[in-house]
């Protein structure tokens, strides 16, 4: 996503730049001080005001409706003060016109400066009928093609970043949603009978006690029961299979739009379940803090330990060593594993082991 945004920048501000030049030259051919000292003004203005809309049209979070009148308010003010510049001999306002109609198509609230933009072709089309029509309409379709490509690559990229992003909410609700209709379906009826069975109890306490006891005791029994069984379902969750998780995990990642390598041996060990921990903290990082074309998942069973290998070429190394990694490098301690993390060469990498 920086990348990105870096490179739209730079094509914008190569078409910021053609703005000034004319405005520049203008200023330059004036004869008259105060004239070309009103010129510069003018079109130091513009400019400042005409980089903040570009600038706020490909960077989420800036207000961009404040640009936006802003470089309303230069358009305005750029009439009096370049308009008389260099009259005769440059087409000064000419190339504000260009630079208005350019800017126009990659603006969110463009009928905000429509209006100026018109005026402004106007003006300089009364000055010099010809000239001015071809600078205006001619330099702004240029410019206009040279702003919308980048700015519409731009807002491609942004929203497929947004839906990698949903995408990994989704299969964090999904599993969610499973695991709550797993104990939905584990304690929905074993619940349904210990309430009769207490309403039963309750009744039976005061006409026949011995009936009472031996109903409260069934209570007894069946909670201790679904206890025991929603302990095994919730130790099951959270003890995946490390091949298990190794498929979800390049679905997800897949479905993101990240190439995935993965090499994982057909028999897994036990102990390669604490690893599952492992690579959803690895997946997490790949689809929250990075920006990662590619991500390989590597498997490796050794006579005394199993080794995970997740890679990829996205994730920051500064952002991905938080909590979550801290928590994990204290679970592994727990069964005696290990876990380090790092970034080479633009290449994230995280390695965890457990004895098997």
């Amino acid at each position: 996503m920086r990348r990105a945004r870096v490179l739209t920048l730079v094509s914008l501000g190569v078409a910021w730049s053609t703005s000034l030049v004319g405005p520049g030259i203008g200023v330059l051919l004036e004869p008259r001080p105060d004239r070309a000292v009103a010129g510069l003004v003018g079109a130091v203005l513009f400019g400042v005001a005409h980089a903040g809309a570009l600038y706020a049209a490909v960077t989420p979070g800036v207000a961009r409706a404040r640009w936006d009148a802003a470089l309303v308010a230069a358009s305005v003010l750029s009439v009096p003060l370049l308009a008389p510049v260099a009259a005769g001999r440059w087409d000064t306002w000419a190339w504000v016109g260009a630079a208005l109609v350019g800017t126009l198509p990659v603006l969110v609230r463009w009928w905000w400066v429509a209006a100026p933009a018109v005026v402004a072709v106007a003006v300089a089309v009364a000055a010099e009928p010809l000239r001015a029509l071809v600078i205006a309409a001619a330099v702004g379709a240029a410019l206009a093609t040279m702003h919308v490509l980048p700015v519409w690559l731009w807002r491609l990229v942004v929203q497929a970043q947004r839906g990698r992003e949903a995408r990994a909410r989704l299969a964090v609700v999904e599993e969610r949603l499973r695991f709550a209709r797993d104990v939905h379906d584990l304690l929905g009826h074993r619940l349904t009978v210990i309430a009769l069975k207490a309403e039963l109890a309750a009744r039976l306490a005061a006409v026949d006690g011995d009936r009472a006891a031996a109903e409260a005791d069934e209570v007894r029994a069946l909670t201790a029961s679904a206890l025991s069984e929603l302990r095994e379902a919730v130790h099951g969750y959270r003890a995946v299979e490390l091949g298990d998780q190794v498929a979800a995990v390049e679905h997800v990642l897949t479905s993101s739009g990240v190439r995935c390598a993965v090499s994982v041996p057909p028999d897994l060990p036990p102990a390669a379940r604490e690893l599952s921990w492992a690579l959803r903290e690895a997946g997490t990082n790949v689809l929250r803090h990075s920006r990662a074309r590619w991500c390989t998942i590597d498997v490796v069973v050794a006579p005394d330990e199993v080794r995970l290998t997740v890679a990829n070429d996205g994730a920051s190394g500064a952002r991905g060593h938080g909590s979550g990694l801290d928590g994990l490098a204290e679970r592994l301690a727990r069964v005696g594993g290990t876990v380090r993390a790092g970034e080479e060469d633009g290449v994230f990498t995280l390695v965890a082991s457990v004895r098997s």
